[in-house]
């Protein structure tokens, strides 16, 4: 079974798009920008001061950071010493990259303290094993005095990063860098792991991998489970072709990333937290590209052929941000298994029992109400990927694969309703092609 929030496989749930909410003020009066605190700007003045920034006007300062207006944004010294701080941070971070890029772990790691090394050993050691190609740096914003911890200073970075090929179109993650300024010179102290939802922390962040590279797939886990590496490697070239069709929008992915965790990883990896019944996951990490994650401790070898290709077609069919409609669950899903089942018959979908079970059981005819709870039992999860799987793959015996991936384009990356989505690629009302699918799903149930 997978998760899909992101999206998973299965019996696999997708969730998906978790879009950043949009903040709308209206009326009342406007926002003020919080002004930095008294304490916070004078130190970072006199430290810049005491590193040779000229034109720093403590009297100007004083009055901004007091709440009152400054002579111009241009001219406000808290501002303009930020700024110079944030460059010579991003300076280094650039330094850094080059480093990275160039296979030189010396000047990788000579931007730092000496207590931030280990970390970013490891860091380095995993990028590279990984093939990094493209690694692009950004500040978000000024650096940030850290509370209770005078003299450091946070800054929040935007990394664009390829992995294999360099003219891929970047993946992005969000992290936090602390700093401390020696002498002139900002020095790093830590590089934090990304938090930010719906990704969480990427597994080159914060464990040691073993890689292996194909010709479609990248596949990576820890050291302690390298030797599974060539098997699952063949594993997912073989899905890969699979997955290659169902490239809705045309373009297939440049690679499909796969991680295998153990169990410790998946508590950790891309933030933990699926649900019980989860054999693997698709997450989108931006670029277009949905990095892939399979749960070593719930795999049996038998299993893993179908759940590559199941995962490996949701990094290929889904938009970069998944999908929020829990609505469109069984199509998303429907469609991942579809392709997991790889041309065999009905009749031997493994998942038939438990979705005679959930037929016989109660439920209420409706493909919009199929996607299960985060602590379902597994037969409740079996049941409403194999209703998913037939509804699809009615449609695909009756339509075709194409009109089948247009559908699910103009539902999942469009947006548009079931009803035109059926209109415009079938010529059909979708309430009589929702009956269709739930008489042959019952049909096959039996």
């Amino acid at each position: 079974m997978t998760d899909g929030d992101e999206q998973g496989s299965g019996p696999a749930a997708s969730g998906g798009d978790q879009p950043d909410p949009a903040v709308v003020a209206s009326g009342g009066a406007p926002r003020r920008r919080r002004g930095w605190p008294l304490w916070t700007a004078l130190a970072l003045v006199l430290a810049l001061v005491a590193c040779g920034v000229p034109g720093v006007l403590l009297l100007g300062l004083v009055g901004d950071a007091a709440g009152r207006p400054a002579a111009g944004r241009d001219d406000d010294p808290a501002a303009a010493a930020a700024r110079q701080l944030g460059m010579r941070m991003t300076a280094q971070l650039d330094r850094q990259a080059s480093a990275l890029l160039g296979g030189d772990r010396t000047g990788f790691l000579a931007v730092a303290e000496p207590a931030a090394r280990p970390d970013l050993s490891r860091r380095y050691a995993a990028l590279h094993a990984l093939r990094v190609t493209v690694w692009q740096p950004a500040a978000d914003g000024v650096p940030a005095a850290v509370e209770g911890r005078p003299g450091e200073w946070r800054l929040a970075v935007t990394v664009r990063y390829c992995f294999v090929v360099p003219g891929c179109t970047p993946s992005t993650v969000e992290i936090g860098t602390r700093w401390q300024l020696v002498g002139e010179e900002p020095r790093l102290l830590a590089v934090e792991e990304s938090r930010a939802k719906p990704a969480g922390a990427r597994p080159w962040e914060v464990s040691d991998l073993a890689v292996a590279v194909g010709k479609r797939t990248v596949v990576a886990t820890t050291p302690a489970l390298r030797a599974k590496l060539p098997g699952l490697l063949a594993q997912a070239e073989a899905a890969a072709t699979v997955a290659d069709r169902y490239a809705v929008t045309g373009t297939t992915p440049d690679r499909y990333l796969v991680f295998y965790a153990g169990r410790a990883e998946w508590q950790r990896w891309y933030g933990g937290g699926r649900p019980k019944w989860t054999a693997g996951y698709a997450v989108g990490v931006g670029g277009g590209h949905q990095d892939v994650v399979l749960n070593a401790q719930s795999l049996t070898s038998a299993g893993v052929d179908d759940l590559l290709r199941h995962e490996l077609t949701h990094a290929a069919s889904l938009p970069d941000h998944g999908y929020s409609d829990r609505s469109r669950w069984w199509l998303v899903e429907g469609l991942a298994e579809y392709a997991g089942a790889d041309g065999q018959p009905v009749g031997r979908y493994e998942g038939l029992a438990e979705v005679r079970t959930l037929v016989h059981g109660g439920w209420n005819g409706r493909l919009d109400s199929l996607a299960p709870a985060d602590d379902a039992a597994d037969d409740r999860v079996g049941g409403s990927y194999g209703v998913g799987y037939l509804a699809v793959r009615h449609l695909v015996d009756r339509y075709g694969e194409q009109r089948v991936l247009d559908f699910f384009r103009a539902v999942v990356h469009e947006h548009r309703s079931l009803g035109d989505a059926a209109d415009q690629v079938f010529g059909e009302r979708w309430s009589a092609l929702h009956d269709d699918c739930v008489a042959y799903v019952r049909a096959v149930a039996g």
